[in-house]
């Protein structure tokens, strides 16, 4: 076994630890347990400096930052197709990708790591109410990707074959619950992310990073 995979339960890793599942890949799933900080202890920072999951381990290299993660899987099993070959196809899987990546995901570091902006707790809880509604209008932009996809006949968000957009997508929505938003206010994107749920790769990974789709808690009334 050549392949190793550092994970957070939960984190962005979810996407490379369902890919590798459903490329049918020998690898050895490492757990980092982020709320323990062991993301900075030194035998960790000794495999990356910056502290951050997933890295991908393949005999000596090194491979870290989940673009490149995700490239890498898909040349590494190209009989997967997790990314369309076809080049206006394989930019619109990046467009989709990167937008995930550079524009989702850090507003939810905004919501659920304020701290990491500003030590000053009002602007902290500023920063959280703010980013919340950035974040529900992000998965209403997620929700309309899938009602155009499945315009096109399309099963998942890349094309025929599931792929690291729909693992992304489940990852961004279920972080949604966890900011307090009711997945169930976006029923098309609900219904694909319990779908994707159920890819067999998907549940595997989900039972290894015990994970629960929905977290999401109605606020007591007053």
């Amino acid at each position: 076994m050549t392949l190793k995979l550092y994970y957070g339960s939960g984190a962005c890793s979810f996407v490379p630890h369902a890919m590798l599942e459903a490329a049918g890949a020998t690898f050895e799933p490492v757990a980092v347990k982020l709320h323990k900080n062991e993301q900075k202890s030194p035998e960790y920072l000794a495999i990356n400096p910056r502290g951050q999951v997933p890295v991908l381990v393949d005999g000596d290299e090194v491979i870290t930052q989940i673009m490149a993660i995700i490239a890498y899987i898909d040349a590494k099993f190209p009989e997967s197709q997790f990314i369309p070959r076809e080049p206006l196809e394989r930019a619109r899987f990046v467009e989709k990708l990167a937008w995930m990546n550079n524009s989702v995901h850090p507003t939810f570091t905004h919501v659920f790591m304020p701290f990491k902006f500003t030590d000053d707790a009002d602007a902290q809880a500023e920063l959280k109410r703010f980013n919340t509604e950035a974040y529900r209008k992000l998965l209403g932009e997620l929700q309309e990707m899938v009602r155009q996809a499945h315009a096109r006949g399309q099963d998942w968000l890349g094309g025929v074959h599931f792929g690291p957009l729909d693992a992304y997508a489940l990852t961004l929505t279920r972080w949604g619950s966890i900011a307090g938003i009711d997945p169930e206010g976006f029923p098309e994107l609900w219904a694909y992310v319990q779908r994707v749920a159920q890819v067999p790769a998907v549940a595997r990974a989900m039972e290894r990073e015990r994970l629960q789709l929905n977290l999401y808690k109605p606020k007591a009334a007053a």
